[in-house]
């Protein structure tokens, strides 16, 4: 199994197959507009923009499990990070990264590469997932990884 077996909903209501970015190096991140990590998207979409042309994408997967910071629908949501980050990378409709209703992409990621203490559990926003060219999970970073410190573990799989 890999990523490549998974579907996910973008901002506007596509049912997109994780299968598009075959081949490419991805971090996948769950995000929130109103959290104390939020500036990272600034990071994540510098990112994107310096390593988009040798093989990166940066997936974003908003989440209102942690303190109910992204309470807004998904056109909010992409208006937000647009207009206050310049945010170019795909983004996906709201889901759960934890418990029963968990998206199955992100059961599968937490079960794949546990956190802290071996705890499959997703802590809070801006958790990422470092995923190389063959859809297998290579890394996962705590949310308050910057995604500039991530440059070099991307470099290694592009």
């Amino acid at each position: 199994m890999s990523i490549y077996s998974f579907t996910a909903t973008s901002l506007t209501g596509e049912e997109i197959a994780l299968e598009t970015w075959r081949g490419r190096v991805l971090l996948i991140v769950n995000t929130a507009s109103a959290c104390g990590f939020t500036p990272q998207y600034a990071g994540l979409e510098a990112l994107y923009k310096k390593l988009e042309p040798a093989g990166l994408t940066v997936l974003g997967f908003p989440c209102n499990q942690f303190g109910a910071q992204e309470p807004g629908d998904e056109a909010a949501i992409g208006a937000f990070c647009e207009k206050n980050y310049g945010v170019t990378f795909p983004m996906f409709a709201k889901v759960e990264v934890n418990g029963a209703a968990a998206h199955p992409l992100w059961r599968y990621l937490t079960k794949d590469k546990p956190g802290f203490l071996g705890t499959e559990a997703i802590k809070w926003n801006f958790t990422k997932f470092l995923i190389d060219r063959d859809g297998n999970p290579a890394q996962r970073f705590a949310p308050q990884a910057k995604p500039e410190e991530m440059e070099a573990p991307i470099r290694k799989l592009l």
